[in-house]
């Protein structure tokens, strides 16, 4: 598998595992398959597994899989929101929530750890009933020091933002000092974020990931299917008015023009993201070995040529 240099952190696979498929988030699986898709991963080349407590029982896999064992090259992420928490409880906020995944997952540290919620600027109105959120101030001041700290005591190697707040305030994280090593970033050909954001506003997806880029800030890629709207189908219910069923919906002409090129949706979902500029690895939703070799297919592909690229962005499906 190709590897790509991943900011400060050097060489990354081209594709990362994510937690959340074979945490049974988005579908359902089991953890024998969630256990097989881990390790086929690895043997194929993966060499970075995102998880986080949130993703059900992912880190107790990761765990059971491997026995503290990692395989030699295989780097894993974790994850901690702390939404509106008080400044002197952020550290402890992220200790306590570390020295619950590192056990889980048999391992003594993390290499990458992302505050994961959003970031807002100070006296910006979130959406009424929103707390899910740490105001910039907050970030600046209190978040980072945190982070540093859990380096020093050897937690974590690294600190990451997943950045689908407010655009601005990341697009200032990654620019000013001292700056993330890692975001995670929204990478589809709809420029869509989902259910991820409460607020409509237009996206900057691509501004981020090239700020990213410009100052040594390594990219995760995140939502290549945009939650299985890119997809030929759901694999779940869905809410007929949800974030994830609109842009199904909208997407349509994506998938009429797949059915003539005789592709299937998530496929060329994935190559399209893959080609995207400054993308170091892009991580998988896939909750199954099926849907991990389809992956692993777009991958060897590559990504798609000029002319279909421009076919697709000439559908005028990105968000306006």
């Amino acid at each position: 598998m190709q590897r790509n240099k991943f900011g400060s952190l050097g060489l990354v696979s081209r594709l990362t595992l994510g937690g959340g498929g074979i945490g049974q988030v988005w579908g359902e699986t089991s953890r024998e398959e969630g256990i097989a898709t881990l390790k086929l991963a690895v043997d194929n080349g993966i060499d970075l597994i995102d998880s986080a407590p949130g993703y059900n029982v992912c880190e107790e896999l990761i765990g059971e899989a491997f026995g503290g064992r990692l395989p030699e090259g295989v780097r894993i992420t974790t994850k901690c929101g702390i939404a509106q928490a008080a400044p002197e409880a952020i550290y402890p906020r992220f200790r306590e929530s570390l020295l619950k995944s590192l056990p889980d997952m048999r391992i003594e540290r993390v290499d990458v750890f992302f505050l994961h919620n959003e970031i807002r600027p100070e006296g910006d109105l979130p959406p009424a009933g929103h707390d899910h959120f740490t105001r910039w101030p907050v970030y600046r001041d209190h978040v980072i020091e945190a982070f540093e700290r859990l380096k020093e005591e050897g937690l974590i190697g690294a600190w990451g933002l997943t950045g689908v707040s407010r655009a601005q305030c990341i697009l200032d994280a990654v620019t000013e000092t001292p700056r993330p090593h890692v975001i995670q970033a929204v990478a589809n050909l709809l420029d869509s974020s989902g259910g991820l954001c409460v607020d409509i506003e237009p996206p900057r997806h691509r501004e981020i990931i090239a700020a990213a880029n410009s100052k040594g800030v390594g990219v995760m890629g995140i939502r290549a299917v945009q939650a299985g709207a890119l997809t030929a189908r759901f694999d779940r219910s869905m809410d007929e008015d949800s974030h994830d069923m609109r842009d199904f919906r909208r997407a349509e002409p994506f998938r009429e023009l797949c059915a003539k090129w005789g592709e299937d949706p998530a496929l060329v979902a994935h190559r399209y993201a893959l080609g995207m500029d400054g993308v170091n690895t892009l991580v998988l939703g896939v909750k199954n070995r099926a849907e991990l070799r389809e992956a692993l297919k777009a991958e060897e592909l590559g990504p798609l040529d000029v002319e279909q690229v421009a076919a697709i962005d000439g559908l005028g499906l990105r968000q306006p």
